[in-house]
């Protein structure tokens, strides 16, 4: 079971992809970048899928963030967003983010996405540790 937070401003959002995921995942929620980040540094997470357009903190400067930290750098980032132009995808890849996944999403297609960052992520941790 991998834990995964969702970080989206709008509560229907982390609802629909928390149904989608459904029991199979341990599933926390952010409203920002500022929540998520606190709370990716006091949890454990396998994957964090992070919305750009939201108060406080965007989305950006909080992968920015994640992938600078020693305590969050190797957790996967899947940028969730209606932002998919190719200098928003450029941008979340300068921001460190290992994937970009653009609304409105097929659940299935989202499932698959998730999929494969997290084995990935498996493959690509040391064996024995």
């Amino acid at each position: 079971m991998y834990r995964i937070l969702i970080v989206d401003d709008d509560p229907e959002i982390r609802t629909l992809v928390a149904v989608t995921l459904g029991d199979s995942h341990t599933i926390l929620e952010a409203a920002d970048g500022v929540e998520a980040l606190h709370l990716a540094r006091e949890e454990t997470f396998d994957l964090v899928l992070l919305d750009v357009m939201m108060p406080r903190m965007d989305g950006f400067e909080a992968c920015r963030q994640l992938k600078g930290d020693p305590l969050t750098m190797n957790i996967p980032v899947i940028m969730l967003t209606a932002r998919g132009t190719r200098e928003d995808l450029e941008r979340g890849t300068e921001a460190g983010a290992d994937d970009y996944f653009v609304k409105p999403f097929s659940p299935i297609a989202l499932l698959d996405k998730i999929a494969q960052v997290l084995e990935k992520g498996r493959e690509d941790k040391p064996h024995g540790g």
